[in-house]
């Protein structure tokens, strides 16, 4: 090496004297002189010409990608920064023969690291972008899930844009008016007075108290009117409000509720979607203390506000707060993290419980906020089992049609009275396919990816490659015949304004979500998570094709189809004002009797016994490992065998993931742990990780608590 990237190699971490690298990583460390150490004196004392006189080494988290190089390194300090480059700062700096960006952590006055230093290259960013307490937080999240800490920062600190920092350097200081308490002012509390220590809870926020709740939302109340005065409350004490949603459909129902609760300014809007400028301003806002609430989608967990006093998630459950890129995690994990750690309030709310804030609940960490049962049951539509009466309940065939006869009757009366709601799980037009005799799922020929048909005058073909499968024959009984296995929104929609002739039918999912419908006789067929909102309520809501949500392979199918059957029904009239909801499923199952009781919270209490029963999450610990069989293999050793007790472990695994084209063959080995070993897991993981990166071997990715579990 030579010039800027010998200098980057050597510019290593102040914590401890490092051990020399692999040869020819960028990492590698010039060994210290040792036959001649009286030339040492006058290089370092030449190396410092020029350097800033006040702590001259700059500890710098460089953003590199590799696992092995997860630590901060030491630069000096030009004298041109010294009053610039302060910890949080984004920097640019020399790193293996070209230049990386990366945050100041800390200066001090002298490096442990014996060789050349190199010198920071500029100073990036006008503000310190990564507060001290961000900064613990990401540190936390790294452990928890065996990242690394660059990786978490990327997520907490969006990229930075020059035009709207210098916006915000520009504008005159803000001034904040004091709110008044909602609870002691008598204000509308929008349903908080309805909920078991729900009055007690938004006192206690407003009073500057700390207190931690799981929400169980009754029908009737609006979740988003419920977080914004949630969030006066807390504004009333002097502090500051993070609100977490899981999408932007949330996020635009909730910034009308703010707007209508709080100040002119008082909050912003903190997601992905709204383009890189107004996400960043919007970033600055709330670490210069000039929004003092903010609302967002996952990434927003991070936002840096200063004396932050309380923490809000909407729906937990919903797979919205898993992150996508590493090391995935997820909104629920950090809330519990941060609202631990600064000791701000915390609160999730939702229609339904996860198992994990029935953990929550069941350690103290949190206290519960429920609607009393004569409360659920004077604004809970009826809700009623399809198939399970009428003249054709004893009748097999007709209980096993798609809408049996009584469904059907409440379709026909409903429709007369207002909308009516049609909730069915899967988007397009007839998503899968199999074979007609056997009932083999249809796949195709070339790629093996799974057929469908995309429209009533269209052949079925590959949603793959897109190929047409005009010649396909089942490989196992040699049919070429196919039948639907999953009808789709689109040809639900069809087939329902085929039976209702003069009945305006409006669909939302997919790319074309409809936010609001009128109050007005019609059809809506809405997926999961796009039902739009009606004024009033909808007449009645058929939940179609159950069986399609519960018989996922997943662990956590029941309760994902509890919390999107609650979801619909909870816009529905409540059932004095005539509101019905049909549920077409498995009247046994465990889900549909919670929806008929409206009992979530005795769902969530049964389902967290059945997991810990069973040694399932959250009652234990899981990792997913994903690559090549040989690679997985080879990383699950390497931690079962790191971890301090390897018989605590189990490994469940390998299971061979669906091909996809272009890409080799992967599997997918499950290391559970329990869960006192969490903690020993992580650091196992992240070491192995660390060592197969260093080694110049094949990715192997980690997910620490995967939400789907096969």
């Amino acid at each position: 090496m030579s010039g800027d990237g010998a200098e980057a190699a050597g510019a290593v971490a102040g914590a401890a004297s490092p051990a020399p690298a692999d040869p020819g990583t960028a990492e590698e460390t010039p060994q210290a002189p040792v036959e001649r150490p009286r030339k040492r004196a006058p290089r370092r004392a030449a190396q410092l010409e020029g350097v800033a006189g006040t702590d001259p080494v700059a500890r710098v988290l460089v953003q590199v990608p590799l696992p092995h190089l997860d630590r901060p390194f030491d630069y000096l300090v030009p004298a041109s920064m010294e009053h610039t480059a302060e910890p949080g700062r984004l920097v640019r700096v020399p790193f293996a023969g070209s230049d990386a960006e990366g945050w100041v952590l800390s200066r001090s006055a002298a490096s442990e690291h014996p060789g050349k230093l190199a010198r920071l290259r500029r100073v990036v960013s006008g503000l310190p972008v990564l507060s001290p307490q961000v900064l613990t937080l990401c540190e936390q999240v790294a452990d928890h899930y065996a990242g690394t800490l660059a990786d978490v920062v990327r997520l907490a600190v969006p990229g930075r844009h020059a035009g709207a920092e210098e916006a915000l350097l520009r504008a005159e200081p803000v001034h904040h008016e004091p709110v008044p308490d909602p609870v002691t002012a008598g204000e509308d509390l929008a349903g908080w007075e309805r909920h078991t220590a729900g009055r007690a809870f938004l006192a206690h926020v407003a009073g500057g108290g700390d207190p931690r709740a799981v929400a169980t939302l009754a029908p009737g109340t609006d979740a988003f009117e419920a977080l914004a005065v949630a969030a006066r409350a807390t504004l009333a004490s002097g502090r500051t409000a993070l609100l977490v949603v899981p999408d932007h459909r949330d996020l635009v129902r909730l910034d009308a509720a703010l707007t209508r609760r709080l100040p002119v300014g008082a909050h912003v809007l903190l997601e992905a979607e709204a383009g890189p400028a107004a996400r960043y301003g919007a970033f600055l806002q709330a670490l210069t203390g000039r929004a003092r609430v903010v609302a967002g989608t996952r990434a927003a967990v991070f936002a840096p506000l200063p004396n932050l006093g309380l923490l809000a998630v909407l729906e937990d459950g919903d797979d919205s707060h898993a992150e996508q890129r590493a090391p995935y995690p997820h909104v629920r994990e950090v809330a519990v993290a941060r609202a631990g750690a600064g000791g701000c309030a915390a609160l999730f709310a939702g229609r339904t419980r996860t198992a994990e804030t029935q953990v929550l609940l069941e350690s103290g960490w949190a206290r519960a906020v429920t609607a009393p049962r004569e409360g659920v049951r004077a604004s809970a539509p009826r809700i009623a089992v399809a198939g399970t009466s009428g003249p054709d309940a004893q009748d097999p065939l007709a209980a096993a049609a798609r809408l049996p006869s009584d469904g059907w009757r409440v379709l026909r009366e409903a429709v007369r009275r207002g909308p009516v709601l049609v909730q069915v799980p899967r988007t397009g037009y007839v998503p899968t396919l199999a074979c007609r005799t056997c009932r083999e799922p249809a796949r195709c020929t070339a790629c093996h990816g799974p057929l469908a048909i995309t429209a009533d005058d269209q052949p079925a073909s590959c949603r793959w490659c897109g190929r047409p499968a005009t010649d396909w024959t089942c490989p196992a009984c040699g049919d070429g015949r196919l039948r639907a296995v999953v009808t789709g929104a689109r040809r639900t929609a069809e087939e329902l304004g085929r039976a209702f002739p003069g009945v305006d039918v409006r669909t939302s999912g997919g790319s074309r979500v409809l936010d609001e419908v009128p109050a007005e006789s019609s059809l809506v067929i809405a997926t999961p998570g796009a039902e739009p909102v009606a004024p009033g309520g909808y007449a009645a809501a058929l939940l179609l094709d159950g069986w399609a949500l519960l018989n996922r392979p997943d662990l956590r199918a029941q309760e994902e189809a509890l919390r999107r059957w609650a979801g619909a029904a909870a816009l529905v009239r409540g059932a004095g004002a005539g509101g019905v909801v049909v549920v077409v499923a498995d009247p046994q199952a465990a889900a549909v009797q919670a929806l008929v009781r409206w009992d979530p919270a005795g769902f969530a209490e049964r389902e967290l016994a059945q997991r810990a029963e069973l040694d399932l999450p959250p009652a234990a610990r899981f990792a997913g490992l994903i690559g090549t069989a040989a690679d997985v293999a080879d990383a699950v050793g390497a931690t079962v065998a790191a971890l301090a007790d390897p018989a605590g472990a189990r490994v469940l695994g390998p299971i061979p993931l669906p091909e996809r084209p272009g890409t080799a063959p992967a599997v997918r080995t499950v290391v559970r742990v329990p869960r006192a070993a969490s903690a020993d897991l992580a650091r196992a993981l992240k070491s192995v990780t660390a060592g197969r990166s260093a080694r110049k071997l094949p990715v192997v990715r980690v997910r620490v608590d995967p939400q789907q579990i096969g």
